[in-house]
């Protein structure tokens, strides 16, 4: 995310940054704060671009990460900071609360500016406990802002939906069909029902491949297993897409088979 110089600047002085360190971390306990508690590899080399100093690792991990983790990450650090006995820095209290005052305020003029991702294209389209429930779970992790967890449940959304939607058309499926297949079947009753522009078939049928790599993640980048989850950026873009498919799928259905 963009900052202002005088923005890092709050961070440096709150963090204690100025001598390539953050608050009192060493490298080993920095990198195991950051896997501990967000499952981020701090030391990966994509944050190494601004110099492998702990200070320069977190000034490009909030260069290039989404405002809502760089919240969540700085809030996390300045909760630690604030733990810190900094007795023998010969800091005075008072200056020392400024600053931390100061990263408080910058943590929530982010927080405030930070968008969550939308869920409208996920609706409860059929009177069943297990969607309720299913949905609630989706729009808890995504008010959290979790969407990496929020992935696998979204992944068995998808599979009840398209389910659905086969079923109102009579369409022949079973459940061991993967995603993608289901979405294959709708797709091509979509074409026969309804006459669209070339660029409209070609994205819906484009999207068969995206639910195809969806499983993937379902099974291997979720809490469905016992997964390491993706980055946040990534898990939000992935979210994004898969509900801007539904979205489009609640608009055509609204009205025609939807309960």
């Amino acid at each position: 995310m963009k900052l202002k110089h005088s923005e890092i600047r709050v961070i440096d002085s709150a963090l204690r940054m100025t001598q390539g360190t953050v608050s009192d971390f060493s490298n080993r306990t920095f990198s195991e704060f950051f896997e501990d508690e967000l499952g981020i590899e701090i030391y990966d080399d994509r944050y190494e671009w601004k110099g492998s100093s702990k200070a320069n690792r977190l000034r490009a991990f909030v260069a290039m990460e989404d405002a809502a983790i760089v919240a969540r990450v700085l809030r996390m650090l300045l909760d630690h900071e604030q733990k810190v006995d900094v007795s023998a820095w010969l800091i005075k209290p008072d200056e020392r609360q400024k600053h931390i005052s100061a990263l408080r305020d910058l943590i929530a003029k982010i927080e405030t500016e930070a968008p969550i991702a939308s869920t409208d294209g996920i609706d409860r389209f059929e009177n069943n406990e297990t969607l309720e429930e299913l949905v609630a779970a989706i729009n808890r992790d995504i008010h959290a802002d979790k969407p990496a967890v929020a992935l696998g449940h979204l992944h068995t959304y998808c599979s009840k939906k398209f389910g659905h939607l086969l079923d109102k058309r009579g369409i022949a499926w079973t459940r061991e069909e993967p995603l993608n297949s289901r979405v294959g079947k709708y797709r091509k009753a979509l074409d026969e029902e309804m006459p669209s522009h070339d660029m409209t078939r070609a994205i819906v049928r484009n999207s068969i491949s995206i639910f195809e790599k969806f499983n993937d993640v379902r099974n291997n980048c979720s809490l469905a297993h016992d997964n390491p989850l993706l980055r946040q950026a990534e898990a939000r873009f992935v979210f994004d897409s898969v509900v801007a498919l539904l979205r489009f799928v609640k608009a055509i259905e609204a009205g025609r088979f939807e309960s």
